[in-house]
């Protein structure tokens, strides 16, 4: 793992989530970027002192010499933005596969000369988009492909937050402090930090991508650097259209990412908020409401479903899921043979590009007077 380290939100996250399935054991880090604090962080996590490094450089180049049953198979790469090409780069020019916190890079360039790396390289390479990795999801998905709601004609996502409605960052709260701070985040703060997350489970659950965005991103906290709110209207290669919204500074919201998608035969909403359910709407019948685990799912659904119908999984099982089909993958590929489509399921450089391609447009669109811009990734 690189940056992880103690008082860090996501690190501690990636570390629980890799180890629930028992195919992931975390062995090395450079948790900081203060040797110190490295090990500190190495202690807590009871790990060799001999494989807590104090930079990432180290690490890798240590580890890299390694015999094959010991050194590291995975680079985890939880830093701020601005610190994500570089080692992701590295890691995978030495031989690493690689998992990294979204969005992809600093900078639309270095997405494509990654995905670029990767390809060159023939490694792997995990996009933490995490809620793809919901069952109801991956449902809702399968049921698109399906045809089950006909040609797609709207698609509304949205991502409400209200935990930066005041300036949060002036009082030294370390997330708050990078997430704001154009030199570590990048151009877009709410629309980077959460939009991209709005902006994946639209392409993902429809299948269409985005081929234009009309957008307005405002800073509503005087003094802030960065957008903390914004929307964009959605145009899809299949003639569909589609509204987003991401904002920071709703007062009292949590993490209720919500899509609706709506097709000629019908339409489907999922929740985070409810993350068991996924509800489908007909003109023509009463609406159905698919359950996790429940009865009629798709295999697709069920692969990434862990516990039996009635018990909630969440975020972490969400995340995991993520990591476990990861797992397989690598597996499937170190024993020479294909791996199965249902672990293939998880996002990577291609989604990291658009990802970029999508913080370029919405800021270039949001900031020009030409609102309809076309989305090049």
């Amino acid at each position: 793992m690189i940056g992880g380290g103690q008082g860090a939100f996501i690190g501690a996250v990636h570390r629980i989530v890799a180890a629930m399935d028992g195919q992931i054991e975390l062995v090395a880090g450079a948790f900081s970027s203060d040797p110190n604090k490295s090990q500190q962080t190495g202690a807590a996590l009871f790990l060799d002192p001999e494989r807590v490094y104090g930079s990432y450089e180290a690490m890798i180049a240590q580890e890299k010499g390694l015999s094959a049953d010991k050194k590291i198979d995975i680079v985890c790469i939880v830093t701020p933005n601005h610190l994500h090409f570089e080692p992701a780069a590295m890691a995978l020019r030495n031989g690493f596969h690689v998992v990294l916190e979204k969005p992809a890079t600093f900078t639309l360039e270095e997405a494509r000369k990654l995905h670029d790396l990767v390809a060159e390289t023939r490694l792997q390479l995990l996009l933490c988009h995490t809620y793809t990795g919901y069952p109801m999801v991956k449902e809702a998905r399968h049921l698109v492909q399906s045809g089950a709601l006909g040609k797609i004609r709207k698609v509304y996502v949205e991502y409400p937050q209200g935990w930066l409605s005041t300036d949060l960052e002036d009082s030294g709260h370390k997330q708050a402090s990078w997430r704001t701070d154009p030199s570590r985040s990048g151009k877009a703060g709410a629309m980077g930090d959460i939009g991209t997350h709005a902006f994946n489970l639209a392409e993902y659950v429809s299948g269409l991508e985005v081929t234009h965005i009309c957008a307005d991103i405002q800073t509503v906290v005087e003094g802030r650097q960065l957008d903390d709110d914004g929307a964009a209207l959605l145009r899809f290669n299949n003639g569909a259209t589609g509204v987003l919204m991401a904002t920071q500074v709703a007062a009292g919201e949590e993490n209720n990412v919500k899509i609706r998608v709506y097709g000629e035969l019908g339409g489907l909403e999922w929740q985070q908020e409810d993350a068991n359910s996924l509800v489908l709407k007909w003109p023509d019948k009463p609406k159905t409401v698919l359950r996790t685990g429940g009865p009629g799912l798709s295999p697709v659904a069920m692969h990434n479903t862990r516990t039996p119908a009635g018990h909630p999984e969440g975020y972490l099982e969400a995340f995991a899921n993520l990591y476990r089909n990861f797992a397989c993958t690598l597996q499937a590929l170190a024993a020479g043979t294909v791996p199965p489509d249902a672990c293939l399921d998880f996002p990577g450089t291609r989604e990291g590009v658009r990802g970029m391609a999508f913080i370029d447009s919405v800021i270039h669109s949001g900031q020009s007077d030409q609102k309809w811009i076309e989305f090049k990734a």
